[in-house]
């Protein structure tokens, strides 16, 4: 598994100063926050190292942003909309359900970004902003696996159970790699996922 530190934006050169505010957009600022989170969590959105990471001085936040918060809860926004759009939407066209979660599962194996950045804010929850935002993504990703286990054959209460348990299976792990644990080999890793889709496929029919 790559590092937690994989960047979605990547550092500018510690000497270039020519972006002014016209050149960095809003959307830069954000991506650069999303970083920042991926790496140090919540701590890591501070305007001065966030501008020194683009290049950029405090003025171009302030063309942008009024306030830290405004920032990160842009941040938020531009996060939440990068999971729909890179995590479920790419399995919407699938249409067995039991090959549907068993591409889910694939896909939230690797180590994205969107998983580093979920890991980080679960550990921020009592934040306001963050908050909302994890309770609908998390209400979005359990009905989509209630609904992909309902139409893989299990009745209402078991699609349910199932689906809890496949996402509380999910954010546990998260936890673990954030704090380091388990450090599994590759071969270790693809064996423990092997089992974790044994346990929570259902059986084809």
């Amino acid at each position: 598994m790559s590092s937690p530190t994989e960047k979605i934006l990547p550092e500018r050169a510690a000497g270039d100063k020519g972006e002014n505010r016209s050149r960095l957009s809003a959307a830069d600022w954000e991506r650069a926050a999303l970083d920042a989170i991926a790496e140090y969590g919540l701590a890591g959105i501070a305007v001065e190292p966030l501008a020194r990471r683009l290049g950029v001085t405090k003025g171009s936040f302030y063309w942008h942003f009024p306030t830290r918060e405004a920032l990160l809860k842009a941040a938020l926004e531009r996060w939440e909309r990068q999971d729909e759009e890179d995590i479920f939407d790419p399995l919407e066209p699938i249409v067995d359900p039991r090959a549907r979660l068993r591409e889910l599962f694939h896909r939230v194996a690797n180590d994205m970004p969107s998983h580093v950045i979920f890991a980080a804010l679960l550990k921020a929850l009592d934040h306001p902003l963050v908050q909302p935002v994890i309770e609908r993504v998390s209400q979005r990703r359990l009905d989509f696996l209630t609904v992909a286990y309902r139409q893989a054959g299990l009745d209402k209460v078991s699609a349910a159970q199932r689906a809890r348990l496949a996402y509380t299976a999910y954010a546990g792990f998260l936890q673990l790699a954030w704090a380091g644990l388990p450090r599994l080999t590759h071969e270790e890793f693809e064996q423990y996922m092997e089992h974790v889709m044994a346990t929570l496929l259902p059986a084809a029919n």
